[in-house]
């Protein structure tokens, strides 16, 4: 079994019926959906600077992570013959500090938007989607 380590924004901005997240769309392999900004961490990496070269590669945003939300670690098949993959997921919330929205040139990305968030439901969304929304209110932990 592989593992992947990635580390995950959950961003938003506004409030009440007006509050969005920003998502971009994941489109790779045949599949696609939107889901959080963020990616794999790099060899050596540590996760929470993967998240921020993560989320400025995904939106065209610099932030600052804010507080560290969960881990989460689903075993996922990947090909016919049974491989697995091990995906360990860790979830910042993160605060825009500068940059502009941009969609990624070149990546897994082709898309990246602001969503209201009663209308995320509606959407084809991943499920870190998901996962990511039932923290939304959560104060997390501090980072040091």
């Amino acid at each position: 079994m592989r593992m992947r380590v990635a580390a995950y924004a959950l961003i938003t901005r506004g409030e009440g019926d007006d509050r969005e997240i920003l998502l971009p769309h994941w489109n790779e392999g045949g599949m696609s959906g939107w889901t959080l900004p963020g990616g794999g961490v790099e060899p050596g990496e540590h996760p929470a600077d993967g998240a921020v070269r993560e989320v400025k590669e995904e939106t065209g945003y610099d932030v600052r992570l804010t507080s560290l939300l969960g881990v989460d670690s689903a075993v996922l098949p990947i090909s016919a013959r049974g491989d697995e993959l091990q995906a360990l997921r860790i979830l910042y919330r993160a605060e825009i500090v500068g940059g502009e929205l941009a969609v990624e040139l070149d990546g897994t990305t082709d898309d990246v938007a602001w969503h209201r968030l009663r209308d995320v439901p509606g959407l084809r969304h991943v499920h870190a989607v998901d996962w990511a929304l039932g923290h939304l209110d959560d104060a997390g932990s501090p980072l040091r």
